[in-house]
């Protein structure tokens, strides 16, 4: 690999580990990124690659929101234990469906997603007392775990964004403190996802590392981010990064 490619990727994987740790959604950066220095290589294997790199990012933002954010660690931990499993499942089922098939759905609950925040502008700027009854729990776990983290190892754009807009609405939290908890469920798709593709034999070993050393800089910085300029700054960032979303899956499916 030249040089010059090498450093696009380290360079993107700063970048996506930034905005995976404010709000998720840097597979739109990374992924893209290992596409285009080498488009001859198997789609796997740049998906591959890009999971080893966001474990190590995402994990460093999940330990930086720790120390300062409050994350629910009782279901973050119960979703993030069932997300393995399930995000390795919908990897074993990726190469049985096609992407084009779901990407019309995933556009619509995009489009819902981004609805729901213009329409309810205080969704996620301080924390709603809810009622925490034990089907609201069991759906703040299973919700994430299965369905999320099922998505993630099956297709993947767009899964943090996901995550932290169903413990906004799931449990009341603040965009921050729902981003503290994604990004310990996000921790656990990205391992089950990748240890499928790691026995499949497609994971570029060397050069992933490196993006998620540079993965981990950038998460590094994003989190202290978030974390110091509150949830309207996660919140805008979020508007962003669905509408990129949106327009990436609209140009893939009708361009």
């Amino acid at each position: 690999m030249e040089v010059e490619h090498v450093l696009l990727l380290l360079a993107a994987a700063v970048a996506a580990g930034w905005v995976d740790a404010v709000v998720g959604g840097g597979g739109l950066i990374q992924l893209p990124a290992l596409l285009l220095v080498n488009p001859g290589q198997p789609v796997a294997t740049a998906l591959a690659t890009n999971k080893l790199g966001s474990i190590m990012g995402v994990s460093s933002a999940a330990v930086a929101y720790a120390r300062r954010a409050k994350p629910d660690r009782p279901v973050a931990l119960a979703a993030a234990g069932v997300a393995v499993c399930c995000a390795a499942g919908g990897a074993l089922c990726a190469a049985a469906i096609s992407s084009d098939v779901l990407k019309p759905v995933i556009m619509v609950v995009l489009l819902v997603v981004a609805a729901v925040v213009v329409l309810k502008p205080d969704l996620g700027r301080v924390p709603e007392p809810v009622l925490r009854t034990r089907r609201r729990v069991a759906a703040a776990v299973l919700v994430p775990g299965v369905v999320i983290a099922f998505y993630d190892g099956l297709v993947g754009p767009g899964t943090g964004t996901f995550l932290v807009v169903a413990f906004t609405v799931l449990l009341g939290m603040d965009f921050v403190n729902a981003s503290a908890t994604a990004k310990i469920i996000n921790a656990g798709t990205n391992l089950g996802a990748l240890a499928v593709f790691a026995v499949q034999g497609h994971v570029l070993w060397t050069i992933g590392i490196a993006m998620g050393v540079c993965n981990i800089a950038g998460a590094q910085i994003g989190a202290h981010m978030a974390i110091n300029r509150g949830a309207g700054f996660v919140r805008a960032v979020l508007l962003c990064v669905v509408t990129a979303l949106v327009v990436k899956l609209g140009f893939e499916q009708f361009g």
